[in-house]
């Protein structure tokens, strides 16, 4: 395993970090709460140190699986990421969509990062992860209902606190980080990043790189469509949110296919899989520290986590490439 420091701080990150949203169950149609635990046990077992959560992730079930799956590994060896500002349990803030929670209920969800709420949600998470700090606190989405310093102030005690110990930002754009860091120094970005949905490239990725913040690039395999298991006619479990997704329309899912089947020579010849070879081009991306990858159970995680061990020459990476420009 690799491992990569973010931002200008002394916090290092596995360069394949733990996504911990499709274990939490909540829009990925139902979780495996002993395959999720097992899942992030295996992949720490391969060296990825690092896990991303986020209360939102199950309305909590997600952070407490990853404190379950934890608990018996010294904390000193883990780096603990997770998030704040979207309540399903208080209407204030920007309304974000409707949704149900695990159990079928009907649930609103509010952005919201006002001083007392991320207050709150600290102490939530950290209980729920059995944890007295979080290695990197990132506020999930942009809330356009709280003043930038309010919010960030609030992180900027917690952080005095020693409650948290570095602050992230995701889904922010350029021009939000550079407001966000007069008011607390940031160290990266979570932001949607794969092969097929580069939009960062344009402004996010160059500035991040100018200004020496990481990039924590999720999605990656674009919630599956890259790993090349799917075909079209994929039926969707209930609740799964990429039923209605663009990237998942028969048409689409054909036509990355065809550009996977393109690529899967150089993907046998380094004794890798396609999902390897895609997040090893990921993680080689110039401004990208880690990636992001779910895993629903133990030998998908351990998968994930051998991306790490090859590499890819100049002449391959131009390959990959070039096979991409024509899809």
């Amino acid at each position: 395993m690799e491992y990569r420091r973010i931002g200008q701080t002394d916090l290092q990150l596995s360069a394949i970090t733990f996504g911990a949203w499709a274990a939490g169950g909540w829009m990925w149609g139902s979780t495996d709460r002993n395959a999720a635990i097992e899942a992030i046990r295996a992949a720490y077992g391969q060296g990825v140190t690092s896990i991303d959560t986020a209360p939102i992730y199950g309305q909590g079930e997600s952070e407490r699986i990853v404190g379950e799956a934890i608990k018996e590994i010294p904390r000193t060896e883990l780096q603990i990421l997770t998030k704040f500002g979207m309540r399903w349990d208080l209407a204030r803030g920007a309304f974000a969509f409707k949704s149900q929670d695990n159990a079928g209920h009907a649930i609103d969800i509010y952005k919201y990062a006002g001083r007392e709420s991320i207050l709150h949600e600290c102490e939530e998470s950290l209980r729920r992860l059995g944890t007295d700090y979080i290695d990197l606190y990132q506020i999930h989405w942009p809330d356009p209902t709280t003043p930038l310093d309010e919010t960030f102030e609030a992180v900027g005690r917690l952080i005095e606190q020693g409650k948290v110990r570095y602050a992230g930002v995701c889904n922010y754009d350029s021009a939000l980080m550079a407001q966000a860091e007069t008011i607390l120094s940031l160290a990266s970005d979570q932001v949607p990043f794969s092969m097929v949905n580069r939009s960062i490239e344009s402004e996010t990725i160059p500035y991040c790189m100018a200004q020496g913040k990481s990039i924590l690039a999720y999605s990656p395999l674009q919630r599956g469509l890259l790993t090349g298991k799917m075909k079209p006619g994929y039926k969707f479990a209930a609740g799964d949110h990429r039923a209605t997704n663009a990237f998942f329309t028969d048409e689409y899912i054909s036509r990355a296919n065809t550009f996977l089947a393109r690529i899967k020579p150089l993907a046998d010849a380094k004794g890798a899989t396609l999902s390897q070879l895609v997040l090893r081009w990921t993680i080689d991306h110039p401004g990208i520290t880690v990636a992001l990858v779910g895993a629903r159970n133990a030998e998908q995680a351990v998968q994930n986590a051998r991306a790490a061990d090859f590499n890819l020459s100049s002449e391959e990476q131009k390959f990959i490439d070039g096979e991409l420009a024509k899809m």
